[in-house]
């Protein structure tokens, strides 16, 4: 049943291509070309270490590891893959490592001449990436494969019939490494012994992000001592609720980083800030002195944006749940999301320890900007206790280079 929804899955994708849907196209396009870039870049003399992502966000979880393996041992090459094509396009010219392609679809023919291509020594799945035909075949092959950065938050998908597919998939790694003690009680309960608790490597990731972190000249010619709020990984249900508070409420500087890059979004953010903006892209040392807003239109920028930041708001909180809160804390700045922030651990453990601020809505938005911008003091606890706890938690990488013996 799980290879025919995997055959389902390719169709529906095809059909999706057929009829225009971007992502489908690049997502077909680059699966065309994953054993071709395989046969171009390894080489048989060669032992390749294996790491797959799902996305963007998988990607930024995987650096610390895929960094300190390429610093630590040579020997080994790496190579990335995605199931993403918003993730494969970040990363494609990555330079840690010695090939990036898509992850072939899930169906046996293709996971055997996939591994049989790539023969790696060593496999690692970042976060919630179970793919059961790929894992049967690392398992049958006798290759070491782990999970790194798993989170696990209730049983009931592993439970029945309907669970039997990542109960197998869960039995067939070597190792699990788990973010928290939650995870790995779960996993107990259907005999999963095999689990260590080290947290989370994104933490690593930021910290890495903060200490390599330099200046951006625009952007400090843009902020020159005003209040600047930062909205990262924008969407359309936060900007209906921050942009008509700055419309109202001058005297902050904006810079406004979209979740999707298309020129419609960043035309309809434009159309709805009724006071000078620029495009990251088109902005000028001459320019930015009179613009109120900056709408970021380019990748890569999000983590050293928030360095700007008197006040970050990060998206998605209005939406379908809130991106991540790491890249931002990290710098120390008092941090405000929106309510649906429940399925994030870290958002939920800032709240407990009181380095971010929930807004519900529209009008608590206000209440809350107006209460850290008045006072400060309360403002600089909340950015401190913000980047405490990513202080607190950083390690991860080096915990589970240690247990594998790297």
């Amino acid at each position: 049943m799980y290879t025919l929804g995997i055959y389902i899955y390719i169709l529906l994708v095809r059909l999706a291509a057929l009829f225009g849907h971007e992502k489908a196209k690049q997502k077909l396009a680059g699966h065309k070309q994953t054993l071709a870039v395989l046969r171009e870049k390894l080489k048989p003399e060669n032992d390749y270490v294996w790491f797959h992502v799902s996305s963007r966000s998988g990607f930024e979880q995987s650096r610390p590891m895929i960094e300190r393996l390429h610093a630590t041992h040579p020997e080994y090459r790496i190579v990335l893959t995605f199931f993403s094509p918003s993730g494969y396009e970040v990363a494609k010219n990555y330079q840690q490592v010695d090939a990036v392609c898509f992850l072939p679809f899930d169906t046996p023919r293709n996971v055997k001449r996939f591994i049989g291509l790539l023969q790696p020594r060593m496999a690692f799945f970042i976060k919630c990436e179970f793919w059961l035909n790929c894992l049967t075949e690392l398992k049958r092959r006798s290759i070491p494969v782990y999970s790194i950065s798993a989170v696990f938050k209730n049983r009931r998908s592993m439970l029945g019939v309907a669970g039997g597919r990542m109960r197998l998939a869960l039995h067939s790694f070597t190792h699990l490494f788990v973010q928290d003690d939650k995870s790995k009680e779960i996993l107990k309960t259907i005999g999963i012994d095999n689990v260590s608790v080290v947290g989370n490597t994104r933490f690593d990731r930021v910290v890495k992000v903060l200490e390599q972190s330099r200046q951006i000249p625009l952007l400090e010619t843009f902020a020159n001592g005003n209040q600047v709020f930062v909205a990262g990984a924008s969407e359309k249900d936060d900007e209906a609720v921050y942009i008509p508070y700055f419309n109202n409420n001058k005297g902050w500087k904006l810079i406004i980083v979209p979740n999707r890059l298309d020129d419609e979004r960043i035309k309809a953010i434009e159309k709805q800030y009724n006071g000078t903006c620029v495009r990251y892209t088109r902005a000028t040392m001459e320019n930015v002195h009179n613009a109120d807003c900056i709408i970021i239109d380019c990748f890569g920028m999000l983590s050293a944006v928030y360095k700007y930041a008197s006040l970050a708001f990060v998206g998605g909180g209005f939406g379908r749940g809130v991106h991540s809160v790491l890249e931002a804390a990290v710098y120390g700045v008092p941090l405000l999301i929106g309510p649906e922030n429940h399925h994030s651990c870290e958002a939920q453990n800032l709240f407990r320890c009181g380095g971010a601020v929930e807004a519900v809505d529209a009008y608590d938005f206000g209440e809350k900007v107006k209460m850290l911008y008045d006072d400060k003091a309360y403002s600089a606890g909340v950015g401190e206790a913000a980047g405490n706890y990513i202080q607190a938690n950083v390690g991860a990488t080096a915990r589970i280079f240690e247990e594998i013996g790297l």
